[in-house]
């Protein structure tokens, strides 16, 4: 046993043993089990007050669209100021936020543009943190060890999907919606706490001959001007929009096809994140390159079958083992883009190029999201899933025409060193 101990934690576990690393993985883990949590209460609230889709999309897309405006400002930030003193800020306004929601849930106030408006600064804050973290992450562990610090903190972003949803399910089931969301405001205390141990001060650079906006879009000019960093973040671009963007869908998924109203939307969420959090865990353990581009090719064509497996499913179990399918493809594509957009990233930038990713991500879902809730309402939300996960499809074998990609999934070198401007 001690054996099998050892060997777990030198494979998968090694970026923990850096003490300020396992305190920022502990909040984020609060952080983001809190982030799903409000997304399947604050999503069935909307639902059943409203009884349609279209309020869970557009509450959905209210929480992820700051990705698109925030990110390249809190980029900027976090390269000019303080890592671990913005993460603090934000923890503190994110518990205050998620209190008065709480509040306004439990005297009849949380109707459909009040539930809008707190999942837009929600959604703010919690697309600043994710920015900060990202860059601060480097700083925490040996270069040796990002690889493994950043699948980690995928693990934690992707499994906190299960540990949100099954938070919830006894509070939904049993207690009230409002106890769900006073859970969520703790869940960000505990991160605060946890952020507030953080020992390690790190800034980026700023240009300060340049101007305000020429130094906060940088990090486009950076991404852009790099074929490799630009033509995996259009890629994650796709895989967020065709194959993630489910949020909105889940009500009425978990009423057509369990029956089971919001404990049913949970369980899919949980399921998910199970499936996320294996694949992120066996990702820390993987050290080849030429592994880890095989991998991503296999996870980027599965990650489009995925939502297919759901939409035909015609049973809870299979429903349920359909999104655990779905959380290990997706958060196995989603670890390994972001470790090589990171580790092809200087750190005098990382910020800003964390918010260029975020941009293109968070863009991509929030948008998406809305548009698939009002189409569910149209035809249904298992056609939305099938249409979406065969165009992916389509455009990872036309991304195999790609010469920056194809080297990437085939090749057996590392990919091109950190601040390279070209293949």
């Amino acid at each position: 046993m001690r054996t099998l101990l050892s060997t777990t934690r030198d494979r998968f576990l090694l970026a923990l043993q850096y003490q300020d690393y396992r305190n920022l993985w502990i909040a984020t883990t609060f952080s983001a089990s809190a982030a799903w949590a409000l997304i399947i209460a604050r999503g069935w609230l909307a639902f059943e007050i409203t009884d349609g889709s279209l309020w869970v999309g557009i509450v959905t897309f209210a929480a992820i669209v700051p990705r698109v405006f925030s990110t390249p400002i809190s980029g900027f930030l976090a390269d000019k100021f303080d890592r671990q003193t913005l993460l603090r800020w934000i923890f503190a306004l994110n518990m205050v936020n998620n209190s008065a929601l709480a509040v306004l849930v439990m005297t009849g106030n949380a109707g459909p543009w009040m539930l809008t408006i707190m999942a837009l600064i929600n959604g703010t804050l919690r697309a600043s943190q994710m920015t900060t973290a990202s860059a601060l992450i480097p700083n925490l562990v040996s270069k040796e060890h990002l690889m493994n610090a950043i699948a980690l903190n995928q693990a934690t972003q992707q499994g906190a999907r299960m540990v949100g949803a099954l938070a919830i399910v006894p509070l939904l089931g049993f207690v009230n919606i409002e106890s769900a969301f006073w859970l969520c405001s703790g869940f960000y205390l505990l991160g605060f706490f946890q952020v507030s141990k953080i020992k390690t001060r790190s800034t980026g650079v700023i240009n300060k001959s340049q101007s305000f906006l020429a130094n906060l879009f940088e990090g486009f000019v950076y991404v852009y001007q790099r074929p490799l960093i630009m033509s995996m973040v259009l890629l994650v671009l796709a895989h967020c929009a065709l194959t993630m963007s489910y949020e909105s869908l889940l009500p009425a998924i978990s009423e057509d096809k369990l029956g089971a109203g919001s404990v049913g939307a949970s369980y899919l969420i949980a399921g998910i994140g199970g499936g996320a959090l294996l694949a992120s865990i066996f990702m820390a353990g993987v050290r080849s390159q030429s592994m880890r581009g095989k991998l991503f090719i296999i996870f980027a064509f599965s990650s489009g079958l995925g939502p297919l497996l759901l939409a035909l499913s015609d049973s809870p179990s299979l429903s349920i083992a359909a999104t655990v399918i779905m959380g290990i493809n997706q958060a196995g594509f989603m670890t390994i883009s972001h470790t090589i957009i990171q580790s092809l990233t200087e750190d005098h930038v990382r910020g800003r190029v964390s918010g260029v990713y975020s941009v293109h991500v968070g863009g991509s879902m929030a948008v998406t999201n809305l548009a698939n809730a009002a189409i569910a309402d149209v035809f249904n939300a298992s056609a939305v899933l099938v249409v979406g996960g065969l165009i992916f499809v389509v455009i990872v074998f036309f991304s195999l025409g790609s010469g920056s990609l194809r080297k990437l999934y085939f090749s057996n070198d590392a990919p091109t060193a950190v601040g390279a401007a070209a293949d």
